[in-house]
């Protein structure tokens, strides 16, 4: 009986891209000095070259890359099991747009970096009280019900940036609004990591232990009940975890999209529909993704690529072939 290799392909796949994507930028790095530089940081103060760009530079990016990618992925499968729709991404219900408006308000307002991301994840969270609230005033806790709470949130956050940018100081301001909203990690450090790993690991924690619970969502709300359990209870906590997934992301790195659509899909390729292997699968494969996308940016020319473009370059083509090969599904 030959042993099933994929999961352990599957765990490996983001560490090892990430020790090759170590060697990789605007200065190259040789493999072997790779992990010289990892195993002598921790015991030397007097670091060389190689230690500096490998674990001052390019480690911590790199790190944040991979739990943002596997962040994003997680809250991508999250919401298209949630709301029954395999075009779901995190931006559906407008967290992406609230938390791009709470980091844009910060730069207008010249606020430091922790207040930036302060905001961007408070509105993020704000945004799905919002839609919960709607939901409740139309006194409708349908899947119809929040899609279309969530256009209306994403339509007033749009708004309310395109209308900071017109205000900004097209000089200073405008510029780096314009910038961060098209994603990147540019700055990433130990600090960065240290301020977003809690609300990323709390969000892909709730959802990890319950994730055989989304494989019920399907079902019609009486099903669930017969099963034991609230619908409603059950949508909202895997959409308040995978807010604060989204919203922690996008404080860091601005807006990037098609991981959290793309990924789940290439997951469920693998795995099938059985969302207790969906999920772990999304984070590795979403993690490897963004580690490498984040590389192309850094390395393919002198100026850094922002980040989205990249995503977006690669994500669309991934698409439209899993669209050709599973749009009867889908349909």
């Amino acid at each position: 009986m030959r042993p099933n290799l994929k999961p352990f392909i599957l765990i490996f796949l983001p560490f090892v891209t990430g020790v090759i994507c170590l060697c990789f930028g605007r200065y190259l790095v040789p493999l072997d000095e790779v992990f010289k530089a990892v195993i002598s940081y921790a015991s030397s103060s007097d670091y060389n070259v190689y230690e500096r760009v490998v674990m001052n530079i390019r480690f911590p990016r790199i790190v944040l890359a991979g739990i943002i990618g596997a962040a994003l992925a997680i809250a991508g499968a999250t919401f298209q099991s949630t709301l029954s729709n395999p075009l779901a991404s995190p931006d559906v219900i407008g967290i992406s747009s609230a938390s791009a408006f709470g980091a844009v308000l910060g730069i207008f307002f010249g606020l430091g970096s922790f207040s930036v991301q302060f905001l961007a994840l408070g509105m993020g969270i704000l945004a799905i009280f919002i839609v919960f609230g709607l939901c409740k005033l139309s006194k409708s806790q349908s899947i119809l019900t929040i899609v279309l709470a969530g256009i209306i949130i994403a339509g007033v956050f749009t708004a309310l940036i395109s209308l900071i940018k017109y205000v900004a100081d097209p000089l200073t301001q405008l510029p780096d609004i314009v910038y961060w909203l098209m994603g990147g990690l540019t700055g990433a450090n130990y600090n960065t990591i240290v301020t977003v790993a809690p609300f990323l690991i709390a969000g892909a924690a709730v959802i990890v232990l319950l994730r055989w619970r989304l494989n019920i969502i399907s079902l019609s709300d009486e099903e669930i009940q017969a099963m034991g359990h609230s619908p409603r209870k059950l949508r909202w906590t895997f959409m308040i975890a995978a807010t604060v997934l989204v919203a922690a992301s996008v404080s860091v790195c601005g807006q990037i999209g098609w991981i959290g659509l793309v990924i789940p899909h290439i997951a469920r390729l693998i795995a099938g529909s059985d969302n207790t292997k969906v999920i772990p699968i999304s984070a590795t494969i979403g993690a490897t993704f963004l580690i490498v996308c984040d590389t192309i940016c850094r390395s393919l020319i002198d100026a850094e690529i922002p980040l989205s473009i990249v995503t977006a370059l690669i994500g669309a083509p991934i698409f439209a072939l899993l669209f050709m090969r599973r749009s009867n599904e889908w349909s």
